[in-house]
């Protein structure tokens, strides 16, 4: 009896765990760039009550044992990579990435982290920079008497001059591409920061091995399915209920027990 509310319990909480998973994707949809999670499930040790394919006589084995499950938990989540819809947006410095490549950002303390978020801007120096101010890697300036500006597929980003002044070449975005992006880890504003799961950054010029061409002009829209978390939602709810009345189940016993004893 004990063992089944133990059980149970697990279960509760490995529900809960994937309802706050469920809950973050929902809140998330309309974040830029932001990719789903989904929460991994493992079974806990089993109790070995008798082994299967042991003696259960000279000439005879147990075909298949006895094991007791001890219960449920979350062992991981996982974002999923998948690209998510492209949103026009004619805004000249929002920039979307067709493949799986990243952007790369300076942080204050210095270290590069990644992100899909192409929504920039400029500073008060004409740096191009995240919404929260951290500049775009490599760094590219626009200048003050820029009248347009062109980021090409290959990410090369040229000024067309006022004043008949011509165009200028101004620098060259570059991506970060991951063997495990799944590994990476977010870190909040729509950033996420190399592990050792995901291995190094392969920087690269987009376009080339895989690492996704850049749009200028558009964003890319998150890639929560409204739909299918709902789905999700309802099932965990389930789920959890399930898990509520085998406790409840298990304590009627107990109540029986006590009473008939």
């Amino acid at each position: 009896m004990d063992a089944a509310l133990w059980v149970s319990k697990t279960g509760l909480d490995a529900q809960q765990m994937r309802m706050d998973v469920i809950s973050n994707n929902l809140a998330n949809v309309n974040t830029t760039g932001f990719k789903t999670d989904r929460a991994v499930f493992e079974d806990l040790l089993y109790q070995n009550v008798r082994q299967a394919g042991g003696q259960t006589s000279q000439n005879t084995q147990s075909p298949t044992g006895l094991m007791l499950g001890t219960g449920v938990k979350v062992m991981a989540t996982e974002k999923i990579h998948s690209q998510g819809n492209m949103i026009n947006t004619t805004n000249a410095l929002d920039l979307s990435i067709t493949g799986s490549g990243f952007f790369q950002i300076t942080q204050p303390d210095g270290t590069i982290a990644y992100t899909r978020d192409g929504s920039f801007k400029l500073s008060a120096t004409g740096q191009v920079v995240t919404a929260s101010g951290q500049l775009l890697q490599p760094n590219i300036t626009i200048p003050n008497n820029s009248a347009s500006i062109t980021v090409g597929l290959d990410g090369t980003i040229t000024s067309e001059l006022t004043a008949g002044g011509g165009a200028q070449v101004l620098g060259q975005i570059q991506v970060a591409k991951f063997v495990n992006p799944a590994g990476l880890t977010p870190i909040g504003n729509n950033l996420y920061t190399a592990s050792a799961a995901s291995g190094a950054a392969q920087v690269l010029q987009p376009g080339t091995a895989g690492a996704g061409q850049i749009n200028q002009g558009s964003l890319e829209a998150s890639n929560v399915n409204v739909v299918e978390e709902m789905v999700n939602m309802i099932e965990t709810q389930r789920a959890y209920e399930v898990n509520s009345k085998a406790i409840d189940a298990v304590d009627g016993m107990l109540k029986y027990l006590n009473q008939n004893m």
